[in-house]
């Protein structure tokens, strides 16, 4: 076919007609496939559709455009029925009411019986609790359950009138126990007890179980209004970590007299997870203290190796984040928390009634209070000397010995190493004294000194060269946690 149109092909049976038609000049294609259901009518179409065919190779244009304008039309025409659809808004409207009726109220009952589902409620012990206060604060309804927990020998020693247990409940939808778990981490070592009593198929039974503590890192941060205790309380840190904040920046702020309001902190802390529950704070391992205007920054860091003078691993410190040290090579009291009653100074003695020169300084304190090394050492002497009773000396480097007296309890032997701040006694009145009080010297080739002034005097221990470059990739990992403790106080002041 030369023209613009052509018979493409077709296809017949008794029961189905298609024939193909397309246009070489608007490029159009029709498909037409009709359904015969009478044969006679089926030879009809058959004879049309041959006629229709002949036509199209005589006059292809009239055709293409006669289809063109048939479909057109029918597209105005589908229109034009669109817009004769009847409003809908007019039509009319029908209500219908069905009453519902419930099922009865004891087939609801009873399907909810069958429900069941466990509830879980946690809790702190109290130094005051028995079994029936633990389960009435717990919700557990369950006599079999508290009679076991009286008698239990695991939970009357680990739990039952023991403070500061972190318990967890587990109880069926009856209110019966179905599992205990209390946590609780009693010493400083890594690791926490697990006390457990679960109800099994041999019934009720009670274990104790030890495992390692997760440390995990938190951040936060703080603006002083009235107090750095008030700040940490508003900023929800745990007491220790602000002990640990004072205790860092205490040689270059008085917590006492320096802080303004407006001071602001923030800081990077370990917290000690058993189970992933906290359950107390670890170190501080990064702090900023803003301070009337003035920056102070820290971060924990810990050399590797052994301590030249005490033989042990080096016990780590905080420094500025150029390196600089901020502890001291002698701390500026034996004591956490003390007041000097006694100067380095001439007074009236109480017991020998004669002035004479205090060759110490006298720490005021209750009986028991820990005495802490103020510097590194050894232990040059421990046990009972004279008007001294209980005392310790410690020798420490460039021939400085320090001098613990009127001890209750001696926590150190001879020849032991000691390290800063590790307790060495307990504070008492043994020997010749009045009261409970520590009697504290410095000396220096076996001459007194004001322990005072040396405290003040003395040098900041810095990194040692060898550890810098572990120092410094520290203090790269730290600024960033540093500055995104800082952001949260900023997001929430906005």
């Amino acid at each position: 076919m030369a023209t613009g149109a052509g018979w493409l092909g077709s296809y017949c049976d008794a029961w189905h007609l298609r024939f193909v038609l397309r246009s070489r000049f608007c490029g159009w294609c029709c498909v037409l496939e009709i359904a015969i259901l009478n044969p006679g009518f089926f030879e009809l179409l058959q004879t049309l559709a041959l006629r229709c065919a002949a036509g199209l190779h005589r006059h292809p244009k009239r055709i293409a455009a006669g289809v063109a304008a048939i479909l057109l039309c029918g597209g105005g025409a589908a229109l034009a029925v669109a817009s004769l659809a009847p409003d809908a808004a007019q039509l009319p409207v029908r209500q219908l009411l069905q009453a519902v009726e419930p099922l009865p109220l004891q087939v609801q009952s009873d399907a909810l019986q069958s429900q069941r589902y466990t509830l879980f409620r946690q809790d702190v012990s109290r130094s005051t609790d028995t079994a029936q206060s633990l389960f009435k604060r717990l919700g557990i309804d369950d006599v079999a359950a508290a009679s076991f927990l009286s008698i239990d020998p695991q939970a009357r020693q680990h739990l039952l009138g023991r403070a500061g247990r972190l318990v967890k409940a587990e109880v069926n939808n009856d209110y019966s126990l179905a599992k205990l778990t209390a946590r609780w981490s009693p010493e400083d070592n890594g690791q926490f007890k697990r006390w457990i009593l679960e109800r099994t198929a041999q019934g009720l039974q009670s274990r104790l179980e030890t495992a390692p503590l997760q440390a995990s890192q938190r951040l936060a941060s703080g603006t002083i209004r009235s107090s750095l205790f008030a700040a940490t309380d508003e900023a929800a840190i745990p007491d220790s970590i602000a002990v640990q904040m004072a205790d860092i920046f205490s040689g270059d702020i008085d917590f006492h007299r320096a802080l303004r309001k407006g001071d602001r902190f923030s800081v990077v802390y370990e917290t000690l997870e058993a189970d992933g529950e906290p359950v107390r704070s670890g170190k501080v391992l990064s702090a900023e203290f803003v301070n009337n205007g003035k920056t102070l920054q820290a971060i924990w860091f810990q050399e590797q190796g052994v301590h030249p003078l005490t033989s042990a691993a080096h016990k780590g410190g905080y420094y500025t984040l150029d390196g600089a040290s901020l502890r001291r090579a002698y701390l500026a009291s034996p004591m956490e928390f003390s007041r000097v009653s006694s100067g380095f100074k001439m007074r009236f003695h109480p017991i020998l009634q004669t002035w004479r020169a205090h060759l110490g300084v006298d720490y005021a304190a209750p009986s028991g209070t820990p005495v802490r090394s103020v510097a590194d050492g050894m232990v040059e002497f421990a046990g009972w000397q004279n008007g001294f009773g209980n005392v310790v000396f410690v020798k420490h480097r460039n021939n400085h010995t320090t001098v613990y007296a009127h001890l209750s309890k001696i926590l150190l032997r001879k020849g032991q190493g000691v390290s800063q701040g590790q307790h060495v006694g307990l504070v008492g009145a043994t020997g010749w004294a009045t009261g409970p009080h520590l009697h504290f010297e410095f000396r220096v080739n076996g001459q007194h000194h004001d322990p005072l002034t040396i405290a003040r005097q003395s040098e900041a221990v810095p990194v040692s060269p060898a550890a810098r470059p572990l120092f410094n990739q520290a203090v790269l990992a730290m600024r960033p946690q540093l500055e995104a403790a800082a952001s949260l106080q900023l997001a929430s002041a906005q």
